[in-house]
């Protein structure tokens, strides 16, 4: 875990051309209405986006990363917009997610296929996860990671499938600085049954 936190303390500190994006992930932002409310749990946080983002929609949001530099200016960011929320420092690794805790819980670029189980368990009967990541694509690519990071297609896809797929898309889109990322997004939710409720989304 230090070498880890170390590498991502550096990172944050002194590499400039690492930005994170500062709007949460778009289709939680499209989907909030719908989702339940209570607690919320945003995985590998970085500056906070989605957790900053849930926290204002009134959510009581927990946020983990392994980076203290990261955790400090999602926090002050918080304190800027007014919101709240439990800033946690740990390696994604050694978390303990708490079984059935969570309503809503997101992760936005970062791998954390080995730990789904645990994430899954960690959702509240029809809480829903909601989970983008950097995809491999033949397509030009301004902005991510080497593919030794990315998703295969429907990598994300497979691993949630004992989820209730709400949504899943594989696309190249343009960042807010006009650069062109390929991202695969998955919304799923913990729910049985063959007959379910699905939510009505505005355009």
């Amino acid at each position: 875990m230090t070498d880890d936190r170390e590498r991502w303390n550096e990172k944050y500190s002194t590499d400039e051309e690492f930005e994170l994006p500062d709007d949460p992930i778009p289709e939680l932002a499209r989907r909030v209405d719908t989702l339940p409310t209570g607690r919320a749990l945003d995985v590998a946080t970085g500056t906070g986006r989605n957790a900053r983002f849930l926290a204002s929609e009134g959510y009581d949001v927990d946020a983990v990363d392994v980076s203290d530099e990261a955790l400090d200016r999602a926090a002050q960011a918080a304190d800027r917009e007014g919101v709240d929320v439990n800033w946690i420092r740990s390696d994604i690794d050694d978390f303990g997610f708490e079984e059935g805790a969570y309503d809503v819980i997101t992760v936005s670029f970062f791998a954390a296929l080995e730990r789904l189980p645990d994430l899954i368990a960690a959702l509240a009967p029809g809480g829903v996860l909601v989970y983008e990541h950097h995809l491999r694509s033949s397509d030009p690519i301004e902005i991510g990671p080497s593919d030794r990071y990315r998703y295969p297609s429907n990598h994300l896809l497979h691993a949630c499938l004992d989820l209730t797929i709400l949504h899943y898309e594989e696309r190249t889109r343009l960042d807010d600085e006009g650069r062109t990322q390929a991202v695969a997004t998955l919304v799923g939710r913990q729910s049985t049954g063959g007959a379910q409720s699905y939510p009505q989304l505005s355009d």
